[in-house]
């Protein structure tokens, strides 16, 4: 018998070679058809594959995040084998679960496939699926996995199986296709009800534009056909969200090909929207004692070379800057932290000096493949909204609370409500990798654990996610619908410290290494601006508006007291466009909702008259007449809501 540990803390008994499917039936009907896949102790396992010892068990459905991602990662393989069946030549390279759906690459030879093809992979899919073929995992020997893929001409399994150790090779199969794969997978095909082939794109094997490019096939499916419908919905908001489109229509961001791919060149409206958000998180900064700084856009290639950033970035990034001196090279900087950790080393530092919050819109630069850039979502160059906390061991806990402040914060103002964490801590069976002391690392954990139990904030934990040189906390956001992205980050570190002999006067009066946190609350400004459109689709809070407000005089007469009306707002620091252009009103207001401004101001006859304006409020419409004092009054008291 084995012993079989619930979350609840519970335990139960159940013959040795139990399936955690035959656990969730012995618990209640119900549970065995929604569950879909089981962590047991550390590792996520298929259903259908027996438990030979004690173990602690959890049960995932759809809703949780390990439910999707096997059954996505199932139907990567069901659209594989749709298309192994439809297009018998064809070769496999690799095909993931991701965040919302999956892809698989595939090498067709010279058939080119398109939207086109959809409907008949959709359909065999669903024929597949509703065969109930069974998934079946099973372990096989190195030789063994070469030699069978190797007869089916599989060029690009080979050479991953080539990679792999011997006795950790397992393929999955289910009617006449077999893959390498870890898994985990449903226990069937027929729990895929519905599904939706969404885009094609190339991707090079490997990443690497010296390879083949084989084609991306992207696709999502779901339990129930209700879902995908919803999905389909949700699908066509987040095209008319789209950053890039909407980027395009306020003129917000724009690119050359003259400058290059993936450098983002910001227009004036975008550059407001963007110095607003830097303006505001440096005020929130300064109220928690951080002390700004600005480092150069490039540093000397041994600086990367000791902080390790070289030999990650280095080879696969912007080729290194040789200068007319000899063997004199410089790097376009990866990171800002080489230089933060240098701005520390400048002079003693003494534990009274702890913690050092060091803060810089720094820009860094990595080449990224052109095939995977994206708006201003993947980019060649951003600019990192960045802090480096120096401190000790026993200050770890107080200033992640601190940096959790200031991010709850920016959440609250950008009305971000739906977020988690994720902490990510050691592989506690693989503590070797890890650098730092035990005692360190405990510590640390602790204390990320500890801040998000005070602050009460959902936090899932992730056992061997953490970093090599230090655990991190990140925040998870779901945006107007229901995406979710990755906003903001605080990762401890004992690595640069270690690198750079970074070290302080303790109590003790002797050496001590500072422990340092790595902190971004928008994570890259690029990103983060990207995300805020589409959360807003463009319409954004009063205080962050490019333009808060627009004056539209009816005619031409009142064009000089529409700007009268701007001068006195503009003197209150109130973002201000007057629209004199020889239009209707009607015209006019339609043009400037379309720029979502905030507020329409009307001036005709009576308003240059009363000394007034006719409100019109972005959504809301007519909001009658008021004194120009009085209206400036009420947006400075909108705006200072943030606060």
């Amino acid at each position: 018998m084995i012993k079989i540990t619930f979350p609840d803390g519970s335990v139960k008994e159940f013959e040795n070679g139990t399936t955690a499917l035959q656990i969730a039936e012995s618990i209640s009907p119900r549970l065995a058809q929604d569950v879909l896949v089981a962590k047991v102790n550390d590792e996520v396992y298929d259903l259908t594959r027996p438990i030979d010892a004690d173990a602690r068990l959890q049960l995932f459905k759809w809703d949780d995040e390990e439910g999707k991602h096997a059954f996505w990662h199932s139907s990567a393989h069901l659209m594989a084998e749709a298309l192994q069946a439809l297009y018998p030549h064809v070769k496999f390279g690799i095909g993931p679960a991701v965040d919302n759906g999956f892809y698989y690459d595939v090498d067709l030879g010279e058939t080119t496939l398109s939207d086109e093809d959809f409907p008949a992979i959709e359909a065999k899919m669903l024929a597949l699926a509703a065969a109930k073929e069974p998934i079946e995992r099973r372990e096989v020997s190195k030789n063994d996995a070469l030699q069978a893929f190797g007869e089916r001409g599989e060029v690009y399994k080979t050479e991953l199986i080539g990679e792999l150790e011997d006795g950790h090779i397992t393929t999955y199969t289910q009617g006449e296709f077999t893959d390498l794969c870890r898994g985990p997978h449903l226990p069937n095909t027929s729990y895929i009800k519905a599904v939706k082939i969404t885009a094609l794109a190339g991707a090079y094997w490997r990443g690497d534009e010296k390879r083949k490019q084989l084609t991306r096939v992207y696709g999502i499916t779901f339990p129930k056909k209700k879902l995908l419908d919803e999905y389909l919905v949700l699908l066509e908001e987040a095209k008319k969200r789209d950053h890039r489109k909407i980027g395009r229509e306020l003129e917000l961001f724009t690119f050359s090909q003259a400058v290059g791919a993936g450098l983002p060149l910001w227009l004036p409206r975008g550059t407001q929207l963007r110095l607003k958000l830097e303006d505001y998180l440096k005020k929130i900064q300064k109220r928690y004692g951080y002390q700004q700084v600005i480092t150069p856009h490039i540093g000397g290639k041994q600086l990367y070379v000791t902080s390790g950033h070289y030999e990650k970035y280095g080879k696969d990034s912007f080729q290194p800057i040789h200068t007319p001196q000899e063997g004199e090279e410089f790097l376009l900087k990866p990171m800002n932290c080489p230089h933060h950790c240098e701005i520390f080393k400048a002079f003693p530092r003494s534990y009274k000096d702890l913690p050092l919050r060091l803060a810089e819109f720094g820009t860094v630069y990595r080449y990224e493949q052109s095939g995977e850039l994206h708006g201003l979502t993947r980019v060649r160059g951003f600019t990192q909204d960045d802090a480096h906390l120096f401190c000790m061991p026993d200050q770890i806990k107080d200033e992640f609370l601190k940096v959790m402040d200031i991010i709850f914060t920016i959440f609250k103002a950008l009305k971000f409500e739906n977020y988690e964490a994720q902490i990510s801590l050691r592989d506690p069976k693989n503590r070797e990798k890890y650098i730092g002391s035990d005692e360190n690392w405990e510590k640390a954990e602790r204390a990320i654990i500890e801040a998000c139990e005070e602050k009460g904030l959902p936090a899932r934990i992730e056992l061997g996610e953490a970093a090599f040189y230090g655990p991190k906390l990140d925040f998870m956001v779901r945006d107007a619908i229901g995406r979710r992205w990755q906003l903001g980050t605080i990762q401890v570190d004992y690595n640069l410290p270690e690198r750079f002999e970074l070290e302080y006067t303790n109590r003790d009066n002797g050496k001590s290494r500072p422990v340092m946190l790595h902190r971004a609350p928008f994570g890259s400004m690029e990103r983060f601006v990207a995300v805020l459109i589409e959360h807003t689709a463009g319409k954004f809070p009063l205080w962050l508006a490019p333009d808060q407000v627009a004056i539209l005089p009816i005619g031409e007469r009142f064009n000089e007291y529409a700007f009268k009306v701007a001068r006195t707002l503009q003197e209150k620091d109130i973002s201000v466009v007057v629209d004199d252009r020889n239009e209707k009103i009607g015209r006019k207001i339609r043009d400037n909702e379309l720029k979502r401004i905030p507020y329409m101001l009307i001036v005709g006859e009576k308003e240059m008259e009363n000394e007034e304006v006719s409100v019109r409020k972005q959504g809301e419409g007519d909001q009658g007449s008021k004194k120009i004092s009085t209206f400036a009054a009420q947006i400075l008291d909108e705006m200072n809501l943030t606060d």
